[in-house]
C-alpha cells in the first residue's frame, strides 16, 4: 500500500507545480487607465514584462515640449510599474528604447543614466519614423528580482 503513495504524493506535486508555472498577475497600478487594450505589465514566473510607454503628463495626456522632461515621465511611469510588482530599476534585466529622432540619443541617454544604476540592463535602441501621437519616444522594461 505505502508503495502506491510515494509516486501519487509525486505527481501531485509535479502537477500542482506545473499549474502555478506560468500564472500571469496583471500589474495595474492606482490611476492607469483599464480602458486600454493592454497591460501595463505582466508578472509571470518572477518575470516583470513592462509594455512600451512614452512621456505624455499624466495629469494632462500632453507630451511636453522639453525632451529631457519627457524622458523622466516615460521613466518615472515604468517607475511606477516597478514598484507595483515590488521591484525597482535595479531589478531591470532589459530595456528597449524607441526614438524618432536618432539626433535625441545623447539627451536621452544623459536621463537614462540617472535612472538605472550600474551594473546597468542590456538595451536595444531603434529609430522609428513616427509614434502615436508627437511623441518622440518610447521605452519597454523587462525586469526579474
Amino acid at each position: 500500500m505505502h508503495r502506491f503513495l510515494f509516486p501519487a504524493i509525486a505527481l501531485f506535486a509535479i502537477s500542482t507545480s506545473l499549474a502555478t508555472a506560468g500564472e500571469r498577475k496583471i500589474i495595474q497600478p492606482e490611476g492607469y487607465n483599464r480602458g486600454l487594450p493592454f497591460s501595463p505589465g505582466i508578472l509571470t514566473d518572477g518575470t516583470l514584462y513592462i509594455a512600451g510607454f512614452s512621456g505624455e503628463d499624466p495629469a494632462t495626456g500632453a507630451v511636453p515640449k522639453n525632451f529631457e522632461t519627457e524622458v523622466k515621465q516615460v521613466l518615472d511611469k515604468i517607475g511606477v510599474i516597478l514598484k507595483a510588482a515590488n521591484m525597482d530599476y535595479k531589478d531591470a534585466v532589459s530595456v528597449q528604447v524607441y526614438l524618432t529622432n536618432m539626433k535625441l540619443f545623447e539627451r536621452m541617454n544623459a536621463v537614462y543614466r540617472t535612472y538605472f544604476p550600474e551594473p546597468r540592463p542590456t538595451r536595444t535602441i531603434v529609430g522609428i519614423s513616427k509614434l502615436i501621437g508627437p511623441s518622440r519616444i518610447e521605452i519597454t522594461v523587462t525586469a526579474r528580482k
